[in-house]
């Protein structure tokens, strides 16, 4: 397996990665950015989410969707603005998180639960699905911290990582977009899922912050690469030309104010043999 380069640094809280037109999008969310950064490093702000901006993704217009989270809201940028495009604060239980927007541009969104920020008590958590109109619903629920999200290429099956549960889930998604099924995909024993992506072999990237690993899993839980890292990997995802880039967004804390003062958050890339698949 090659080695971790780095790409950016200096951020705050990077999360979100998508690779898109030719860029890595990404949120840094405790700067309440939403910026771009190309294969040379070079940044640009694309737009600022007051309420802490997450996850990432695009209707087929081109309009970029951008989780709002802590008034819970999917905002749409069009024409240099932000627009609500979903109010889901009446079905998310907390803050908002990652996000994957699949080929027909549904928006499945998740939420932490709980404020796991003041060590509150752990509570189970929705997925919440936004349509290309903005109507919503919750489409899976009792879940242990649904965090990264991907969607296989034939749209039929979704993957979420349940943070809290310590294992990726999957689920057959219907015609209306509706999740049914749901199974174990993998058991991650103390693996952590922040951020994932999924490759052409069916594996699974994940960003495993707590425990500092950054890991490619199978369906059935087989690792086949074990990364151990120097800071908290919060969510990764595969693009270049080839998709055979893996961006790797790092931060040394979870906490806003510590984020704030040490901006030592950076993005890193390696080269991997498997090419990305399906969405983001």
């Amino acid at each position: 397996m090659n080695e971790l380069k780095p790409l950016l640094k200096g951020l705050i809280f990077p999360e979100g990665p998508r690779w898109h037109d030719g860029k890595l999008w990404f949120s840094d969310m405790h700067a309440h950015t939403v910026c771009t950064v190309d294969l040379n490093g070079r940044q640009q702000v694309v737009t600022e989410v007051a309420a802490w901006p997450s996850g990432l993704g695009w209707l087929h217009d081109g309009r970029l969707l951008i989780v709002s989270m802590t008034d819970r809201k999917l905002l749409r940028l069009e024409g240099g603005q932000l627009k609500v495009h979903a109010d889901i604060s009446g079905l998310a239980s907390f803050h908002c998180n990652d996000m994957v927007v699949d080929g027909v541009g549904r928006a499945y969104v998740g939420n932490f639960g709980y404020d796991l920020l003041s060590d509150a008590p752990k509570k189970p958590a929705e997925l919440v699905m936004v349509k290309p109109d903005g109507s919503a619903r919750v489409v899976a629920d009792g879940l242990d911290f649904p965090n990264g999200t991907v969607v296989t290429p034939d749209g039929k099956t979704l993957i979420v990582g349940e943070s809290m549960g310590h294992r990726l889930t999957a689920f057959d998604v219907a015609g209306d977009g509706g999740l049914s099924n749901r199974r174990l995909f993998a058991d991650l024993g103390e693996g952590v899922p922040d951020g994932i992506a999924l490759d052409a072999e069916n594996a699974i990237w994940v960003a495993s912050p707590l425990n500092k690993e950054l890991l490619r899993v199978k369906q059935g839980g087989a690792v086949t690469d074990r990364l151990k890292c120097d800071s908290m990997p919060i969510a990764c995802a595969l693009g270049g030309a080839s998709r055979k880039t893996l961006f790797v967004l790092f931060a040394d804390s979870i906490h806003p104010e510590e984020c704030r003062e040490r901006k030592s958050s950076r993005i890193d890339t390696m080269q991997v043999a498997v090419a990305g698949t399906g969405w983001p």
